[in-house]
Parts: C-alpha cells; sequence; structure tokens
C-alpha cells in the first residue's frame, strides 16, 4: 500500500502542477509530511487520505492503490 498511495500522490501532482509546497498550502497537511509519504517512509493516516481524496476528487480506495 505504502508504494502504491506514493505513486498516486505523485500522479496526482504531477497531473495538477503542485508542487509539495502547494499541496501543503492548499490541504493543511505539513510539507515535510508530504516528502515523507512521497519518499515511501510513512503511511498516511486516515484524515489525510480523506482531505486528499476530496482535494483530488477521487476515492480513497483510488489513493489507496485498491482500485485504478
Amino acid at each position: 500500500m505504502l508504494n502504491k498511495f506514493a505513486e498516486k500522490l505523485e500522479e496526482l501532482m504531477i497531473e495538477n502542477n503542485l508542487s509539495q509546497n502547494q499541496l501543503s498550502k492548499e490541504t493543511g497537511i505539513s510539507q515535510p509530511q508530504i516528502a515523507r509519504w512521497l519518499g515511501k517512509k510513512t503511511t498516511p493516516n486516515i484524515d489525510s487520505v480523506i482531505i486528499l481524496s476530496r482535494f483530488f476528487k477521487c476515492t480513497c480506495d483510488y489513493l489507496l492503490g485498491i482500485e485504478n
């Protein structure tokens, strides 16, 4: 799951032309936390997954790599 989440988050950031700092400002999630996720060092908590799914208008399943 960790690898899939990082891949999906990176894809969505690229599609939306967002840097880690921009995503942090838009969502209220700290930039260091986003960097840890992208670096596959930690997994997000459910609150963060929900925030990101709402921001990117996708399902939590998609973000977690459960659906394509």
